[in-house]
Order: C-alpha cells, then structure tokens, then sequence
C-alpha cells in the first residue's frame, strides 16, 4: 500500500522540523549521507500485510537517537505522537478519541534536586545517605518543598496487608508520622516457601506501587523500599536510572490512590549497613519477615529530610485511533502498547547522577518498547487493509506514562474511548522479543482468560505451545498497562515469542532474555541493532493479530477464568451490560514451571 505523496510530504516536513540528531544506523552502500529515521519513515512504502522490514522500520524511527527516548513532555513526545497520527491516518483509521487521535493526559513534573541526602541517626549517630549512590528518593505530591526531622524508622517486613492471605505486617504498630522501611516482592518470595501467598508467582502485594499505597493508608510520613536485585528482578541501576531526573505522575484529582510525602528506594549494601548498626542482620530480618505471625519492629533509628524538588504541571498524550466496527461499532477490542521511555538524560533534568560526561545519554528504549508500538502498527496495517471488516471496532491504543506507573493507562481506564463494558478484550504488546522464531509463546499472567484459548488455536497452528512466564517471581503482570484494564475487569492478554528458541533452544533463550535484562534493559544501550531476528516477533504479530480478528468478527464475550482474581470485576462490567454472564471454563491449566 503506498503511502499518498502528499501526506508523505506533509508529514516528512513536519518530523524534521522538530530533529534534534542524525540516527546512528548503520550506513546504506549509497554514497549519499543515510536520512534521518523520520524522513525515511515518511516516504517508506508499506505492506499492508505484518512485514518484518515495516516492522524494522518503525523501530528504528522510534528508537532513534532523533527521538531523544521518548520521554513525556518532551521533544521527543511530539516526534512521538505525530509519528502514529501519521501512521494511523496512512492506513486510513479514524480518530479514537472523538475527533481526535489524541487523548490528553494531565501531569505533574517533580524533578528531585540530585544533591539531596537523607539524614540518618541510627543509634544515636549521625549518618547521611547520598542521592544515586544510597539511595533515591522522590515526592508524589506536587509539593516544591518536602521537610521533615527525626521522623522514627519502622521495619515493616514485606508491609502487606491482605485479608484473604491471612496477613497484616501492620498490625499492632502506629506508623502515623513514620518512616516505615520495606523488603521488595512477596512474603514467602526470600525463603522460597511454596505455602506463602503464590510460592513462586508474584502477587500485586509484591509491587512497589501498592507497598507505597498501602504506607500512605497507613498514615506514614515516608516508605523505603530496601532494594535486591532478586526480589526486584533488576539491578540497583535500573532503580538510580529509573528514579532520577523528571517523575511523573497523574493529578491527584484524576489518581485518588493515598501518596505519601516521600517515597524511595535504599540499596541493599546501604541496608545491610543500616541493620548492621542497630545490631541486627539483614538476612535474619528476611528469614523472620517471612514468616506467620511477624510483628513490626521499631528501630532505634529516625529520619530526617529537606527535598527540594521542580514542579512542573504538563500535559501528555495517549494515541488513539479506530477500525470502526461494521455491525456493533459500539462493542470494541484494544491493541495497546506504551510509547513513551526514559528520555535523554543528558537534557531532560537528569544529568550527572546517571550520564557522566562523554557517555552516551539518550534512553533509546527499543526493545522497551518501540518493538510494543511497531507490533501494533504492524496489526492495525493487517486489520485496515481486510476486505471484510470486522464486526466490532477496533482501537489502537499508545499509552504514555507507563515507565512512571502505567498512569496512561491508568488514565484511559478512568476515561476510556470506548465504555469498560463495551471493551470485549485488550491485547498488550510490551517489550517483543527479537531472538528469532520459538517454538512457544510466553503467555505472562498464564490461565487467566479465554483470550488464551483463543491463542492457543492460532499457536497450534503455527506448530507452537503456550507457557508461563520462566521468571513468576518478577511480577511481569503487574508491570505492564493490561493491568489496569485488568483491575477493572476488561479480559486481558500479554503474550510474546517464548524463550525455546529454534535454533539453541530454550538455555539460548533464557540466556539471551537475562542479558537483556542485566545490559540493555532502562539502559542506554537498548537501542536497534543490525543483528536483531525479527523472523520471530512476525509468528508472534500474526498468532495476536488473529486472536483479535476472532473476537471482533463474533458476537462471544470472553471471560476470566473461574477462580481469577479479576473475574468478580468482570462479572460487574457483565451486569453493566445488561446480559447474562456466561458460564466460563474453569481455568484448563495452572503455571507451568
């Protein structure tokens, strides 16, 4: 399918108005100087059908250093935005959002000063952690100034509170004022106890957003999160890099979640030192936070702050645009995958903590996740270009905001295109393997929905099988946008090429995920390379391409699996529609290990 002249011209005009820096693609054998990837984006001619070279195209234009990381607010937004609003009205979609293709997101900029300590006394001793090296710490208030003196340290264990496991690190102790200190993941998780929580599989109690939230419902001045690089799943690294420079977060009237007035992360070798000093060890306190029964305990230790922060009210965008639907355009299933990455830390307010001079800076985020939006750009090409159009619509959804919370996401829930109870399913495309063709697919959040069936025909077809996430315990499923579709009852689907890899297997697979994660991942060095096989992400785009077009050329509503956690909200969202739930399988398979 051609691309018209002149939008290609309108278009090209418009991404290289706002370029900031030539890629660093690998040369062309023409003698000419390559052009930028916006330009040659423009003037591309795409297939209508999934095609790896498109593919390829897009993820190079995306993760260009010409996109600066794509952060939020930033140059690199607009090149962003504009790109898909190019692409989608190429393909002849139609705005999503009313008459527009974009939803804007209301936001608030904290920017840390990078020069902040948190005081310690420990033990009647003065003790100061510095910002990047000990620890990061931020404010989620929108406050310029956070301030507060000998605030007493509470060790909290894994501070969960669930009813329905029976446990409640707070009971019994008065945080209010507090600064309560955090382990990272689940109860059970460090002493690999099987009859805790879900053993293996991380639950939401694991993640840092709900141990902040539950601090604050708790009443505490601040939450420390002591970091380890298994119970996180990443390194100290990922957390400085995360941490620093420009935060986001929604307004507080559009996210009513509880914040606290300060909330970060102590590395472990801070931690241990920390413990160390009071007289206690660390690996003790794992060992009896994990266990039934375990109380919090007051330390012989207070903390003191003065956070100096910029605040900044922006605004971001949410992508959207539209299959209408031939028969029920009411009714509608969701490509999504978040666009936005950790920007250009050299210019964006981030600076010395992470980007020493001559190093490169820029965030280039393209495995994570310029491969999630050319993976939907790809399937809305597939769909536009169908001669018999589905049933129901079919929105293309970019979402912003995921690095800093899945508030994008989080926000179009809260305002969604399409009501909640007429959304059938949503399909997430995050972070798509480029290691080449599988003979599985990876199905992270594995035995939640009837979308897995759905999949599971198209993976046999292409002689695959369906698994479960190799690595449970890094809590995939919470860490991506489906959830907040999720929490609301929407059946959702996060599927990817698996790690038993054609050629070397599933140890080559495994082996080549943990490299990612350990080198490349929220680092600067995710980036294009020639050497990535996208032979595989194509199998992959096809098999969530056709679990799509099955659901929006029927009339079935697919549902959560008996026992899932989200069915009870998926059952509410049935009754909103006024029909009778039906009557779903229990789920036909747990975890495979």
């Amino acid at each position: 399918m051609l691309r018209q002249s002149l939008l290609a011209a309108a278009v090209a005009a418009a991404l290289l108005s706002t370029a900031c820096s030539q890629d660093r693609a690998e040369p062309t054998a023409a003698a000419a100087a390559p052009a930028a990837p916006a330009a040659a984006a423009a003037t591309a001619s795409f297939e209508p059908a999934i095609n790896a070279d498109d593919f390829v195209t897009h993820v190079k234009t995306l993760a260009s250093d010409e996109f600066g990381g794509r952060a939020p607010g930033s140059p690199g937004e607009e090149k962003t935005v504009e790109y898909l609003k190019a692409q989608f009205e190429r393909m002849g979609l139609k705005p999503g959002n009313g008459d527009s293709y974009f939803q804007t997101v209301p936001m608030v900029e904290t920017t840390a000063d990078p020069s902040t300590v948190l005081k310690l006394t420990v033990d009647g001793k003065p003790r100061e952690l510095k910002f990047g090296t000990d620890m990061v710490v931020g404010t989620r208030t929108g406050e310029a100034k956070v301030a507060f003196d000998d605030s007493e340290l509470v060790f909290v264990g894994y501070g969960v509170n669930a009813s329905e496991h029976n446990w409640n690190d707070y009971a019994g102790v008065d945080v209010k004022g507090k600064t309560v200190v955090i382990l990272v993941n689940d109860p059970g998780f460090h002493a690999q106890d099987p009859e805790l929580f879900e053993g293996k599989r991380m639950t939401y109690y694991g993640r840092w957003t709900y141990k902040f939230e539950e601090a604050a419902r708790q009443g505490a001045k601040a939450a420390i999160i002591v970091h380890d690089n298994e119970g996180a799943s990443y390194g100290w690294d990922v957390v400085r890099n995360s941490w620093s420079g420009a935060q986001f977060d929604l307004l507080a009237a559009d996210d009513p979640d509880p914040r606290l007035p300060a909330q970060g992360w102590i590395s472990g070798d801070a931690a241990r030192a920390l413990f160390r000093d009071l007289g206690h060890d660390l690996d003790a306190l794992y060992r009896a936070a994990n266990r039934s029964g375990f109380k919090a305990m007051p330390l012989k230790a207070s903390a003191s702050l003065d956070l100096d922060s910029t605040i900044t009210r922006k605004s971001s965008r949410n992508v959207v645009a539209m299959l209408p639907g031939a028969k029920r355009p009411d009714e509608a299933v969701v490509y999504m995958a978040h666009w936005d990455h950790l920007g250009d830390h050299a210019h964006e307010g981030h600076g010395e903590p992470t980007t020493p001079t001559g190093e490169d800076a820029i965030y280039n985020g393209a495995v994570d996740n310029a491969t999630g939006v050319a993976g939907i750009l790809e399937i809305a090409g597939a769909f536009a270009a169908q001669n018999l159009k589905p049933e129901r619509s079919v929105v293309f959804l970019g979402v912003t905001l995921e690095e800093s919370g899945l508030l994008g996401s989080k926000y179009y829930v809260a305002h969604p295109a399409v009501p909640l109870e007429k959304t059938v399913a949503v399909i997430n495309l995050d972070a798509m393997p480029v290691l080449g063709p599988s003979r599985d697919m990876t199905v992270v959040g594995f035995g939640s929905s009837e979308l897995e069936d759905l999949l599971k025909t198209t993976a046999d077809q292409q002689g695959r099988v369906l698994r479960a996430e190799a690595t449970p315990e890094d809590g995939f499923y919470f860490r991506s946008d489906h959830f907040n579709f999720a929490k609301a009852g929407v059946p959702a689907l996060y599927a990817k090429g698996g790690d038993d890899l054609i050629e070397g297997g599933a140890a080559a697979g495994q082996a080549a995920q943990v490299a990612y994660r350990d080198k490349r991942y929220h680092k600067p060095d995710d980036e294009y390379t020639p050497d990535w096989n996208v032979t595989g992400v194509v199998q992959d785009l096809e098999a969530l391409y056709s679990v799509g077009r099955t659901v929006a050329s029927g009339e079935r509503w697919p549902t959560w699996y008996k026992g899932n956690a989200f069915r009870a909200a998926g059952d509410k969202l049935q009754a909103q529609r006024g029909r009778t739930a039906e009557t779903a399988p229990a789920n036909p398979a747990k975890p495979l290990p």
